[in-house]
C-alpha cells in the first residue's frame, strides 16, 4: 500500500426492506441506541481509512436528514436508484471529481452493522495487490439442496459454495465501467456479479460470521447481542 492508495466507502441505502414489516425502512430501526445505518457508518468511519464513504438515499427520504451522522465530513449523500447497482452506480458517479480509476472501493450493505474493524483491514490487505478485487465471504457448513417445483432436484457440494457478505472490494474504474455495461440486468444482485458478467473472477476473502445482514424482524436482537460481544 502506497501512501497515494485512496479508500473509498459506498452504502446503497435508498431500499425498503419489506420483509421488516415495519413502518419505516429497516436501515432508520433502531439498534443499541442508534438507528441502524448509523451503527453500520460509525463502524465503516472506525475502520479510519476511507477518504469520503458516499451513502445513496432516496430522493424523498425523510429520515436521512435527521441524523447527526449524515452531517458527518466524511459522509456524502448520492441520489438513490431504484435497484442495488443503481444506487451504487449513482454513489460512484457523485465521487467521480475526486476518486481516480486506480482508487479502491469499498462498498458496504446499510443494514450490515456488525462489521469489525478487523474485517475490513483484513480486506484490504489481502485484495491490495491482486488484479480484480474481491468479497468478505463466508464458506457455507448447512447441506444445500436444488430445489424445483418445491421438491428436491439434487444436493449441491457445499465444498464450492459461498454466501457473499461485504464490503465487496474493487477498483474505481473497473466498478463502475462494469455496472454501467450492466445497468438493468436482473441478474446483478451484487458488485461482484457485475465483474463476473465482464469475465472477471473476484476473489474470496473469509469474513466473520457476526457480520450479518439486518432482513427479518429477528435480526435486530441478534444483531443487538453480537454488537454487545464485540
Amino acid at each position: 500500500m502506497t501512501e497515494s492508495t485512496k479508500f473509498w466507502g459506498i452504502v446503497p441505502a435508498a431500499g425498503v426492506g419489506k420483509r421488516m414489516q415495519a413502518d419505516r425502512p429497516k436501515q432508520y430501526l433502531e439498534l443499541a441506541g442508534k438507528t441502524v445505518i448509523e451503527q453500520t457508518l460509525s463502524r465503516l468511519l472506525q475502520a479510519d481509512v476511507f477518504e469520503a464513504i458516499a451513502v445513496a438515499i432516496s430522493s424523498d427520504d425523510p429520515y436521512w436528514p435527521q441524523l447527526p451522522i449524515a452531517k458527518h465530513e466524511k459522509i456524502l449523500a448520492a441520489a438513490g436508484g431504484t435497484e442495488r447497482a443503481d444506487s451504487v452506480l449513482s454513489a460512484l458517479k457523485s465521487i467521480s471529481g475526486k476518486a481516480s480509476d486506480d482508487d479502491w472501493v469499498l462498498v458496504h450493505d446499510a443494514a450490515r452493522p456488525c462489521i469489525a474493524a478487523s474485517d475490513i483491514h483484513h480486506l484490504i490487505a489481502c485484495l491490495i495487490h491482486d488484479d480484480v478485487g474481491g468479497i468478505l465471504a463466508l464458506s457455507s457448513h448447512d447441506t444445500l439442496k436444488n430445489v424445483q417445483d418445491g421438491r428436491i432436484a439434487g444436493t449441491l457440494d457445499r465444498n464450492h459454495i459461498w454466501r457473499a457478505l461485504t464490503p465487496q472490494m474493487f477498483r474505481y474504474g473497473t466498478l463502475k465501467t462494469a455496472l454501467e455495461e450492466a445497468e438493468g440486468n436482473p441478474a446483478i444482485t451484487d458488485e461482484a456479479s457485475a465483474l463476473e458478467l465482464k469475465g472477471l473472477q473476484p476473489k474470496i476473502v473469509e469474513g466473520r460470521p457476526d457480520n450479518i445482514k439486518i432482513t427479518r424482524p429477528e435480526d435486530l436482537s441478534l444483531a443487538q447481542f453480537y454488537l454487545e460481544q464485540q
